[in-house]
């Protein structure tokens, strides 16, 4: 049995105004997780992943570097308990 993780992630440094959110979008979709990411007032990237813990791991690894134009310069990853669909989309800014 595969076992399934569920993470909260924050993502500082310059992650606004440089495609990190449909970078996530993209990546979370191929992987196959479920889930949502927003911006947040503070200028950080939020993001929820569910899926199979290797995967969910790959995924936060992944977010530690970003799209091309991002400059990642903290990750902070936390367990959730929050119930998550089947599917990975965009949430509104926070």
């Amino acid at each position: 049995m595969i076992e399934a993780k569920t993470v909260r992630v924050m993502i500082e440094g310059r992650v606004q105004g440089v495609w990190f959110r449909g970078w996530t979008i993209e990546q979370a979709a191929a992987r196959g997780l479920a889930g949502w990411v927003r911006n947040r007032a503070d200028g950080s990237v939020e993001a929820l992943f569910h899926g199979p813990a290797v995967t969910v791991d790959d995924m936060v690894a992944a977010c530690r570097h970003g799209p091309p134009a991002a400059a990642v310069a903290r990750v902070t990853v936390e367990t959730a308990t929050e119930t998550v669909g089947h599917d990975f989309h965009q949430r509104p800014t926070a």
